[in-house]
């Protein structure tokens, strides 16, 4: 018998019993959609990160308090770090040390929400400067944003995002009105345009404040969260990059590089962060979802020793007829393939599917650009793994069925 009466026959085989063939697939079918819909949605996930990394330009640097992080508690202590000061601001802005370096800016995140008459609105709240403004080409389209002067005397003024103005607003105007942020007032003298997410800032939810007066007035403290800096050119990033390292670790009298009290970031270093995270994390869950082929495997292995059993009389005549034990063999063998791979090929679709709805309820949520990714690589090794699961564990029933006495078979009962 050829390879293609063999096929024959076992796609016989499955079609007489097709109920059993369905349900046995279905470890499978769960197994191989579940790795699609992870694979898809974290090279979504990836491709929107890296894209929102994209958006603060090629050119910019940026510096953030504490070590590099080697655990979760590591985070942790980064995110209340006080490493970087005014005297960093200071040393880096000076030419001798940095030359490349074309403009900066410190940044400090201030919690909490903005109120105006009794109306309340969750924001993201930034002291910063107006080169924020500029590297995110984000411009007021009504008012104007606060210069160095303001930020000078710590003023307390304030630009603020679509979204905050028409929650907080309406139609009203809300150039020269006064806005609360924690319990401190504050003169709208801008308003920005609709632009949604803007690399790691919704523009549209965001309230820009000078960042000395979030610093001392809002939150007393005489540190940054993080400095962002732009080099003069695309061609002396690392160098500029290098500098700013050397600068403050002269600064504070660090000659190992590894107890940097900070982290200098590229928008390369930011990428290449990003596909690290979101590639352990989706594998990590690839492997989670991986157990159920796995259950799977054993299911289709069970129901093929039920099958095997059931069609003992069969077999016995198949080899009183002339078939050989290879032949009965591949026969099995082939079935538990077809039923893995059918499997596999519905789960990929199944899979699909489910992604393409999910980045689509995902983009609505969050309100980004979230744009479904098929994931080509994994379906590949859905198809591929599918087929093992059905060698693998289709081998042994095969070997039981091709090895029957085929006289005690054809008594079989």
């Amino acid at each position: 018998m050829n390879l293609y009466q063999a096929f024959k026959t076992a796609l016989m085989g499955l079609k007489a019993n097709a109920s059993r063939s369905i349900l046995t697939i279905l470890g499978i079918v769960i197994g191989i959609a579940a790795i699609i819909v992870v694979v898809a949605i974290g090279d979504s996930a990836q491709a929107m990160i890296l894209g929102q990394i994209g958006g603060l330009g090629s050119k910019t640097i940026n510096i953030e308090p504490g070590r590099e992080p080697q655990g979760p508690s590591d985070m942790m202590e980064a995110l209340y770090s006080d490493s970087l000061k005014e005297r960093d601001v200071v040393a880096l802005k000076n030419k001798a040390n940095v030359p490349g370096l074309k403009d900066l800016t410190p940044n400090v995140i201030v919690p909490g929400s903005v109120s105006y008459q009794g109306e309340t609105f969750r924001s993201m709240n930034f002291g910063s400067s107006s080169f924020l403004a500029r590297v995110l080409d984000i411009h007021p389209i009504e008012g104007v944003f606060f210069g160095d002067e303001e930020i000078k005397q710590r003023a307390s003024v304030a630009v603020i995002g679509s979204k905050v103005k028409e929650k907080l607003f309406g139609l009203s105007t809300a150039i020269g009105e006064n806005i609360k942020i924690k319990n401190k007032n504050f003169r709208v003298i801008g308003v920005l345009p609709q632009k949604g997410q803007v690399s790691i800032i919704n523009v549209d939810n965001v309230v820009i404040i000078p960042y000395s007066t979030a610093q001392k007035n809002l939150l007393g403290i005489n540190y940054y969260h993080s400095i962002m800096t732009e080099a003069e050119s695309e061609e002396i990033i690392a160098k500029t990059a290098n500098d700013i390292k050397l600068t403050l670790r002269e600064l504070h009298g660090i000659t190992d590089p590894k107890k940097d009290d900070f982290r200098v970031m590229t928008q390369a270093d930011m990428a290449d962060r990003a596909k690290t995270i979101t590639g352990v994390l989706t594998w990590l869950l690839v492997s989670v979802a991986a157990i159920s082929l796995v259950v799977g495997g054993i299911g289709i292995m069970n129901i093929m020793f039920v099958s095997v059993t059931e069609r003992t009389r069969e077999i016995g005549l198949r080899k009183a007829l002339g078939a050989t034990d290879n032949n009965i063999l591949t026969q099995f063998l082939l079935e538990a393939v077809l039923l893995t791979a059918a499997g596999g090929a519905i789960g990929i679709l199944l899979g699909a599917g489910i992604s393409y709805v999910a980045t689509i309820i995902l983009s609505q949520v969050v309100a980004m650009s979230w744009t479904f990714t098929f994931p080509v690589s994994a379906a590949l090794i859905g198809i591929a793994v599918s087929t093992l699961v059905g060698l693998v564990f289709g081998l042994y029933p095969a070997y039981k069925a091709a090895h029957k006495n085929p006289i005690e078979a054809l008594r079989y009962e």
